[in-house]
């Protein structure tokens, strides 16, 4: 999702692109933009070197991701993924946006705030795999950057959504579908999610701006949005009717924690490690400061929530069916 908007911003100010795909055909609609379309992933460091020939920049936003992957699955595409992305950026002299994630900052994050970029990262548990892995994978980069072997800048996006979101807005949706959608506390909580084309042109600011070379930047707030705001807006994109009625903090926590049981009971215990992550999010405000990429990228974000969120959960609508045939 984010690549192709990635893509399509560049696209749209005149540049060359050449996007690296594992599927030339799903990919195809990016041909119109104007994009070359490369075959290959991460695991291939020879298909990176060649791919990346001639390009100023490489924006790295590929990633394994999902409760049901392993350390070793997670370690092979993010970190050793990212070294081989180093490589091909120093084989072709090209700078290196990669794009890392508030996974780093763990599941302590919430208490912690407000985070920015400054903030020490803890030392992650074994079960998160994935937040380890993209912390190791930001020091491979900042190392690679201090030692001179290549010019590189991070940014650190929230959950995203956006058309050809296959993470966040398809769960929220199929929960909507239902009619039913509690708010608790009221849904007055602001929630750390942004859209994938504002990270997209923080990105692009962050790789074509010297001065953020070696600089870590979270994008992530891009405008306030609230639980109630975003049933409100989903429920527009879906033309569905939700009954949201508050409910209090307890209940929430009561409902989550039954959540935990059942899962656990279905032998989902890997998903079941999210659901206190979950209820953080719905009850405790975003914990995280943007204010490094308004102030040196001078990042004004294009899309508000009002539109995005609808479009987004609009655009599920009309795909979901087909996209879940092919899987």
């Amino acid at each position: 999702m984010l690549g192709s908007y990635v893509v399509q911003c560049l696209a749209g100010t005149g540049c060359a692109v050449r996007a690296l795909v594992r599927d030339e055909t799903r990919a195809s609609w990016l041909r119109p933009l104007g994009a070359e379309l490369v075959r290959g992933d991460v695991a291939n460091a020879e298909a990176l070197r060649d791919a990346a020939a001639g390009c100023d920049a490489v924006f790295h936003a590929a990633a394994a991701i999902g409760p049901e992957a392993d350390w070793d699955t997670f370690r092979a595409a993010n970190v050793d993924g990212t070294q081989h992305v180093i490589d091909a950026c120093v084989a072709n002299g090209a700078r290196l946006l990669y794009v890392s994630s508030t996974a780093v900052y763990g599941d302590s994050r919430y208490e912690r705030a407000p985070l920015d970029e400054t903030a020490v990262l803890p030392d992650l548990p074994q079960h998160d795999a994935y937040g380890r892995s993209k912390q190791e994978a930001e020091r491979v980069v900042m190392r690679a950057h201090a030692d001179g072997v290549v010019r590189a800048a991070i940014v650190r996006p929230p959950p995203m959504y956006g058309d050809r979101d296959r993470q966040f807005v398809p769960r929220v949706a199929r929960v909507l579908t239902h009619g039913f959608f509690p708010l608790i506390g009221g849904g007055t909580t602001t929630l750390p999610l942004v859209h994938a084309r504002n990270v997209a042109e923080g990105a692009i600011l962050a790789a074509t701006n010297r001065q953020a070379e070696g600089r870590i930047y979270n994008l992530t707030c891009d405008y306030p949005l609230t639980v109630a705001d975003l049933v409100r807006f989903a429920a527009r994109g879906l033309e569905q009717r939700v009954f949201a009625p508050s409910i209090p903090i307890a209940a929430g926590r009561v409902l989550f924690r039954a959540l935990e049981l059942a899962l656990l009971a279905v032998g989902r215990r890997d998903v079941s490690r999210h659901t206190g992550g979950t209820l953080d999010m719905l009850t405790k405000n975003n914990p995280f400061v943007e204010e490094r990429a308004r102030r040196e990228l001078r990042w004004h974000p294009s899309v508000r929530h009002e539109a995005g969120v609808a479009d987004a959960f609009r655009w599920w609508k009309a795909h979901h069916r087909s996209t879940n045939a092919t899987r």
